[in-house]
């Protein structure tokens, strides 16, 4: 507030969501948006547990809180009291149990390639009310849409979005895993890893006023690459491992993707106590990855 004495600061109950489709003015042009993120690496501090950071997420009363047992409360309250009874409100439907339903497994179709008619299946609505639910989960900004890369004349590459909260420890909630927490090694660990990482990339980029595109690279036959940053005329390619040592078979995706597009960095993101480099592709610490964003 220093630099900013005469700043206020207005906090209302109001939805988003139907503010927009009430038809209110929302200042276009007159007011500015920024969006506040949960806590980021740079406020926590890097010395902060990774497992405990990948369970728990970073909402700042659940970093604030001491206690692992009350961490854990309050994400269950968090799912239980917000996503499931408020934003249940959102959806303008008197099938309150398929909501709940989606809401449990789209925790775990977190980071996955969205395919509607799958989750309808499993949900018992149509598609499109699929389609419907996750647009209620970003007009609340729970969650977004990561796309794929298109700028590429290749054949069969996926078109479909993923979806991603906005925050692990929501995803862990989700899911169950609270008590469990995250194993390294394990396949959540990995996700987990993978998620947050994602989401320190999109939450930095926000808060730095970058200009910057995310999207991630699949074919049909499985060549994928996590994440592409493309900024100021510059394409990064990055690969997300949980591993301290990953092996060239590990990023085959990768290595695809930059022998038919031309990029400026090809990073493979890992636990790797230091940085090193295998051809053209740099192996990095996670740490010192998000430092140089």
């Amino acid at each position: 507030m220093g630099e900013l004495p005469n700043a206020q600061f207005i906090l209302t109950g109001s939805s988003a969501r139907k503010l927009k489709r009430a038809g209110v003015n929302l200042l276009g042009g007159r007011a500015i948006t920024l969006h506040l993120h949960p806590l980021t690496t740079e406020e926590i501090g890097e010395s902060a547990d990774l497992n405990e950071r990948l369970c728990s997420g970073a909402l700042p009363s659940v970093m604030l809180e001491k206690q692992k047992e009350m961490r854990a409360l309050i994400l269950r309250s968090y799912v239980e009291t917000y996503l499931k009874e408020e934003i249940q409100q959102e959806a303008i439907t008197r099938n309150i149990p398929a909501f709940a339903h989606f809401l449990d497994l789209a925790g775990h179709e977190n980071g996955n390639i969205l395919n509607f008619l799958n989750i309808s299946r499993e949900v018992g609505v149509h598609s499109r009310t699929i389609k419907e639910y996750f647009a209620i989960l970003e007009d609340t900004l729970i969650g977004f849409r990561l796309y794929p890369y298109v700028k590429s004349h290749r054949e069969r590459l996926i078109r479909h979005p993923k979806f991603y909260f906005f925050d692990t420890g929501v995803v862990t909630a989700l899911k169950g895993g609270l008590s469990a927490g995250m194993v390294p090694g394990t396949d959540s660990f990995g996700r987990a890893f993978e998620h947050f990482i994602i989401l320190e990339v999109k939450r930095l980029f926000d808060y730095r006023g970058r200009e910057a595109k995310i999207s991630f690279f699949r074919t049909s036959d499985g060549a994928e690459v996590d994440l592409i940053i493309e900024y100021a005329e510059n394409i990064w390619a990055i690969e997300i491992k949980a591993s301290s040592a990953p092996r060239l078979s590990d990023i085959r995706g990768l290595r695809s993707f930059i022998k038919d597009h031309k990029c400026q960095r090809s990073i493979c993101v890992c636990l790797t106590p230091r940085l090193y480099k295998e051809g053209d592709i740099e192996f990095i610490p996670w740490q010192e990855f998000l430092r140089q964003l």
